[in-house]
């Protein structure tokens, strides 16, 4: 005669246990896959170019778009025609009234600053490599207040990415891993 209910097998601890362990070990072998397959990008000499905008509003950020069309020309040709660092210095020290004209011009009477210094650029990616935080040669372009979301732009090709707030005297946070984390917090 057959049972008119099944008999089911009650859950162990263990079975939860070992279900957990599979899966920190999962998480661990696909860390070390991507640890061994990390290259960091190489970071070039040239320098790295910068836009601010006055503000985060359409109108400021389609005046930075603007402005970043206009001088990419003259920056793509500095970039071209210089083989070493010292030749890219030169030439956009020369380009450097030209740059700073055209963009008074489409700025809609804000002041324009263009500055060469060394300024702290944010960890991105590139393709599969991560350029780490560091301080690069910088050439910043200050449109009014520069109060803008920061984009760090490459222009060369016309790519940009997020910047966070940092200054370059930061405590560094201490490094965790939230899946040992977890698991001290099992056992307290």
């Amino acid at each position: 005669m057959l049972q008119d209910y099944t008999i089911e097998k009650p859950q162990t601890k263990t079975s939860k246990w070992m279900a957990i362990i599979e899966f920190i070990l999962v998480l661990l072998a696909i860390q070390g896959v991507l640890f061994l397959f990390y290259q960091p990008a190489e970071t070039s000499e040239m320098p790295q170019f910068r836009i601010l905008a006055n503000s985060n509003t359409v109108d400021d950020q389609q005046v930075k778009q603007k402005i970043q069309q206009q001088i990419e020309p003259i920056i793509a040709s500095a970039v071209n025609e210089s083989s070493t660092p010292e030749q890219m210095q030169n030439r956009m020290e020369a380009a450097s009234a030209e740059i700073t004209q055209l963009a008074t011009l489409q700025a809609n009477g804000l002041p324009v600053t263009f500055e060469h210094k060394a300024a702290l650029i944010p960890a991105k990616r590139i393709g599969f490599a991560i350029q780490k935080q560091d301080v690069y040669e910088s050439y910043i372009l200050k449109i009014g207040n520069g109060k803008g979301d920061n984009w760090w732009c490459a222009l060369f090709p016309n790519v940009c990415y997020p910047e966070e707030t940092a200054t370059v005297e930061t405590e560094e946070e201490p490094v965790t891993f939230f899946v040992w984390e977890w698991i001290k917090s099992l056992f307290a």
